[in-house]
């Protein structure tokens, strides 16, 4: 089940008041509770080696339940503003979303692009390259935390490309604050490291943002 925003938010406050976890210790399905700028302070910052990247090595946008909905399907299903009609093959027609990172809404599912928050390849340079092939899928088709799968525009998801805070900033500058905070969940989620230039970019955006608690279940 893929959690809402509104009830990962929630979630996020109650736990970070009630069970804060400190990032080092946690493991594979620990909770993390944390301010938005202690998680990033707890991100490994380490050099990044995009050495051996094929796109290819994150299988993804499959039917990890066999319902017939790949995972670009169910991040549609789950983020529309106005759902569409389910057809025969999660064929999708009608619908409303809106792409934040634009703040542009669309009536087309084929207009979009599910984008992984953190790209494939800033994953792999960030530690993805030494996991098993059965992670980096788990990776690429991450349901269980709304913050990893966005479904966007496809201009802002191919101007964005495999880029990091530090070279892409959302054009809607409404959006920052959360692009930078869901950046850091999901490093955190996947245990991933932070190059200087990102940790320094991050830090820039994140000091002019509220010092959000933010909750987020290790994934390895």
């Amino acid at each position: 089940m893929r959690l809402t925003r509104a009830a990962a938010a929630a979630l996020s406050a109650l736990a970070v008041l009630l069970t804060p976890t400190n990032a080092h210790a946690a493991a594979p399905g620990d909770t993390v509770a944390l301010p938005i700028r202690d998680a990033l302070t707890a991100l490994l910052v380490q050099g990044e080696d995009r050495t051996g990247y094929e796109r290819t090595k994150f299988r993804h946008w499959i039917d990890a339940d066999h319902n017939g909905c790949s995972t670009r399907s169910e991040v549609l299903l789950e983020e529309a503003v106005t759902a569409p009609e389910q057809g025969a093959n999660c064929q999708l027609t009608g619908g409303t979303w809106y792409s934040p990172y634009d703040d542009t809404y669309f009536t087309q599912a084929r207009a979009l692009d599910i984008d992984h928050l953190v790209p494939l390849a800033e994953a792999w340079d960030s530690g993805a390259s030494a996991w098993s092939a059965k992670e980096r899928e788990a990776y690429a088709n991450d349901l269980g935390d709304s913050r990893a799968l966005i479904a966007v525009s496809a201009a802002s998801n191919r101007s964005k490309s495999d880029q990091d805070p530090a070279t892409w900033q959302p054009p809607a500058a409404g959006y920052r604050c959360t692009y930078a905070t869901d950046w850091v969940s999901v490093k955190t989620r996947w245990n991933l490291a932070i190059d200087p230039a990102e940790q320094a970019a991050l830090t820039d955006t994140l000091g002019g943002c509220p010092n959000i608690p933010i909750e987020v279940t290790r994934a390895r």
